[in-house]
């Protein structure tokens, strides 16, 4: 390490080493390596003393501290000027359109292949109603498939989430209005 600081260093060098002396970052044998080079080398040691004067000055200087209504000051002048709404949403209401249209279009895909499944013709009577129909009728065709389950359900939650954002942006109109 000693090698390093016999090579002729400049000024810059020179200050940043000393810098870590001071700092007490440089390593063991740096620092006894600058040590020497402070007692001996006239330089070293006019530039030792300079940086000494200002690392002292730098400790006896206060550092400012904000008021203490600093933080509420910040935050009336905040309020004051009212943040302005975001212009645009970020996702596209066509987009979202599009997607309850096509639920919307599935389900009722759903019902009509359920109803299609119906044997609508009877050799009974005439006196049957509709109710005694749509009970008679086998709905195991349509609904034993798990994954019709899974995907009637998805529908559902999906549903309920538009039904949730339609109130809610119903909510945010009538608390704009009051």
């Amino acid at each position: 390490m000693k090698d390093t600081f016999n090579i002729p260093l400049e000024e810059d060098e020179i200050e940043v080493k000393l810098w870590e002396y001071i700092d007490g970052l440089a390593k063991a044998d740096e620092m006894s390596a600058i040590e020497k080079l402070v007692q001996e080398n006239a330089e070293w040691k006019a530039k030792y003393q300079e940086l000494l004067e200002v690392h002292e000055s730098l400790n006896l200087v206060e550092l400012e501290q904000p008021s203490l209504r600093f933080t509420k000051n910040v935050m009336e002048e905040i309020a004051r000027l009212q943040i302005a709404p975001a212009a645009k949403q970020y996702i596209n209401s066509k987009i979202i359109w599009g997607i309850g249209g096509f639920f919307i279009t599935v389900i009722v895909s759903f019902l009509v292949y359920g109803l299609a499944q119906i044997d609508w013709s009877t050799s009974q009577s005439v006196n049957t109603g509709v109710l005694d129909k749509i009970t008679d009728a086998d709905y195991t065709k349509v609904f034993n498939n798990t994954f019709v389950n899974v995907f009637i359900m998805l529908n559902v939650v999906l549903g309920l989430m538009l039904f949730d954002r339609y109130l809610n942006d119903k909510k945010k109109k009538l608390m704009k209005e009051a």
